[in-house]
């Protein structure tokens, strides 16, 4: 399997340790218009993300990550819409379902953070590592779907087919055999 991530020399298995490294790979994402788009909305969530747990480091103050986590929610009801749109090429991928699955835990988790303790709580009862670990989870889903899918466009890619690699004469002849057959 080839794949544009880079190798962990210790593990030996594909990795990416930081958003950067993320961006990069959403920037070489371009098998076609979807796969572009899908990168750059990822794009979008991750820089979302970034942001939140950047906030919570600072603070776990409600009124500082709440709208935070607002704003991220409709980013992912945008970011949903447009796989729930992608063509089936991509929903008959495994790592579709898996994705969609993802997003959806996601958003509930982001509900459920900002109803504990009700609005009149002061702090926010998530830390910037639980955050940060399911935000990893859920954009590496997405990342395995566009890898898998890139995969999948690679391989059904039109080679140049057997006749146009021949001679002349000899499509000729081949165009002479079939037309003998049809009769």
């Amino acid at each position: 399997m080839n794949s544009r991530l880079s190798i962990d020399r210790t593990t030996l298995l594909p990795s990416i340790q930081t958003f950067g490294e993320l961006s990069h790979f959403l920037r070489g994402s371009v098998a076609d218009e979807d796969c572009r788009q899908f990168s750059e909305s990822m794009g979008t969530l991750a820089t979302h993300i970034e942001a939140i747990v950047a906030a919570l480091r600072l603070s776990r103050q409600r009124a500082s990550v709440a709208p935070l986590l607002m704003d991220l929610l409709t980013v992912l009801r945008g970011h949903r819409a447009l796989v729930v749109g992608l063509g089936v090429a991509w929903r008959g991928l495994y790592e579709y379902a898996a994705y969609l699955q993802a997003l959806n835990n996601l958003r509930v988790l982001i509900g459920q953070w900002l109803l504990d303790g009700g609005s009149h709580s002061e702090m926010l009862g998530l830390s910037a590592d639980d955050f940060e670990l399911v935000a990893w989870r859920t954009l590496g889903e997405g990342m395995l779907l566009i890898d898998m899918y890139e995969q999948l466009a690679a391989r059904a890619a039109p080679e140049e087919s057997a006749v146009a690699a021949l001679e002349e004469p000899r499509v000729e002849r081949a165009m002479a055999w079939w037309k003998k057959l049809r009769l």
